[in-house]
């Protein structure tokens, strides 16, 4: 065989061998990723397929499914009496609750950033109440701004200030619960605590000698800086807003005397006079209180498609979507 030859074979084989091991790089990467995908496929693709089928069925768990067409779509968006309403309390959280607590934290991180003496002592003392259970601490706040026996409302006589009725006035209750989101902030806290460290500051010295003052640096060099991070806390606060369910419905529960949600469920289901009641709670009733499976699936679609909506407006806003716009 002559070297001409030999040369040939050798570079057809080469790229045969490349081929194998690209192959075998693939199939180990695979394997490596098979837990997680089967994972997203059986907790999420399937159970969000199953719903968009659902959505278009009268179904009990009990009978097979019957194909309705749109008529869940007709009622949801024309006859259903409570969805607006239910809908409108959980947009407030978004508007209100979301900012709310994401700029106390915002400002708290700050104070924390600048502390010299104790600094460890005070990010725990605000890092502690996230860690208490949301029912725990919702029947605590329940009970401090009881408008007969607290001791808020008790505190505020004695500066001759009559105290609302908190969990039991319709135009207080959601406010209560912004004022325990503002006490359990440590987490997002935290987390912008370790962002706002992590600023250079030779960036204030720059801005210090270009004449710029505390304002100007906060929106010159502490906001691009940390933006990526206020994003997440941001779209995160948005998903939990949302999916708002656990808090709304043990103060709903607690403020009208019932000691265990659901338990009389038609009479505290968003007490005081709707004002507590939130999508995810409507959901959950048509679906598991009336097992109304295919109305309540129908819910939840559009529920997914408002928060992707929402999600993508977010990060397009934010410029999010690649790392040079995030800066």
């Amino acid at each position: 065989m002559t070297t001409t030859a030999r040369s040939a074979g050798r570079a057809t084989a080469r790229p045969a061998r490349s081929s194998r091991g690209r192959l075998r790089r693939n199939l180990v990467t695979l394997a490596l990723l098979a837990p997680a995908l089967l994972g997203l496929a059986i907790f999420f693709v399937y159970p969000l397929i199953a719903s968009v089928y659902y959505s278009f069925t009268r179904f009990d768990l009990i009978s097979p499914p019957e194909w309705i067409g749109l008529r869940n779509y007709e009622y949801l968006f024309t006859q259903d009496p409570n969805v607006w309403l239910a809908t409108l309390n959980t947009l407030w959280f978004v508007v209100i609750w979301v900012p709310v607590k994401t700029g106390f934290a915002l400002i708290v991180a700050g104070l924390l950033a600048r502390a010299r003496r104790a600094s460890g002592i005070w990010r725990t003392i605000f890092y502690l109440p996230a860690l208490v259970p949301p029912v725990a601490s919702v029947v605590a706040f329940v009970f401090l701004f009881n408008p007969g026996t607290g001791p808020v409302n008790q505190v505020l006589a004695w500066f001759g200030i009559k105290g609302p009725l908190w969990f039991n006035d319709p135009a207080w209750s959601k406010p209560s619960l912004v004022l325990l989101g503002v006490w359990v902030m440590g987490d997002i806290m935290i987390i912008l605590l370790a962002a706002l460290l992590d600023v250079p500051r030779e960036q204030y010295e720059a801005a210090s000698l270009d004449g710029a003052g505390g304002l100007q640096k906060v929106r010159y060099v502490t906001l691009p800086s940390i933006s990526p991070v206020l994003l997440f806390a941001v779209v995160t606060g948005v998903i939990a807003a949302i999916q708002y369910f656990t808090e709304a419905a043990v103060a709903s529960s607690v403020a009208s005397g019932k000691a265990v949600v659901g338990e009389g469920i038609g009479n505290t289901l968003g007490y005081p006079d709707g004002s507590l009641l939130t999508y995810t709670q409507w959901l959950y009733v048509r679906g598991f209180g009336t097992y109304q499976l295919g109305y309540a699936s129908a819910l939840a679609v559009l529920l997914f498609v408002v928060a992707a909506i929402i999600l993508v407006l977010l990060l397009r806003r934010f410029k999010a979507f690649t790392p040079e716009g995030a800066q």
